[in-house]
């Protein structure tokens, strides 16, 4: 699959799935499903108010857990050939200690994104402070964080293949 078939972001599921959405496309009814399930925006458009969400989330399920030092929307970072956020450590020295900063970016399109996108993605870079490699726990921990994360992950996925497909999205 090339990275510019949009049905790249679906591949691992199971074909019973891919067909039920190939269908949905077929039908052109990929944005109808989208707009039904998620009809609420967020109004959150600067690094400042995306800093307070993640911060609100981090404190209601992972008090135990250092804040990240920074937190914003990042507009270089590509779906898929990159990634949809990113958790980055930096280590510095500074005189005889050593300085460790955490930044989550998250990719600006979801500034247009559905509210339980954003809060999809924002969880799993949470999780990471935690779970650093995509394994059963670290999904366990995002279970944890957001019951229907699977669930979410998956319809973002969709989300972006409609932008993709340049389907009329939310």
């Amino acid at each position: 699959m090339s990275q510019s078939d949009p049905f790249r972001y679906i591949a691992h599921y199971t074909p019973e799935l891919q067909q039920q959405i190939s269908a949905l496309v077929a039908a052109n009814q990929l944005n109808d499903y989208l707009h039904q399930r998620y009809p609420n925006k967020h109004d959150i458009r600067s690094d400042a108010q995306l800093y307070q969400y993640v911060k609100n989330i981090k404190q209601q399920s992972m008090r135990q857990v250092k804040m990240p030092d920074r937190v914003g929307f990042d507009a270089q970072l590509k779906r898929v050939e990159q990634a949809l956020g990113i958790n980055r450590l930096t280590t510095r020295q500074h005189g005889g200690q050593l300085k460790t900063k955490v930044e989550i970016r998250i990719a600006s399109l979801f500034q247009d994104a559905p509210a339980d996108f954003l809060q999809m993605i924002v969880v799993h870079e949470l999780a990471h402070l935690k779970q650093r490699e995509h394994d059963k726990a670290f999904y366990r921990l995002c279970q944890h964080l957001l019951p229907n994360y699977h669930q979410l992950e998956l319809d973002t996925r969709l989300w972006l293949m409609a932008r993709e497909l340049a389907v009329e999205v939310l």
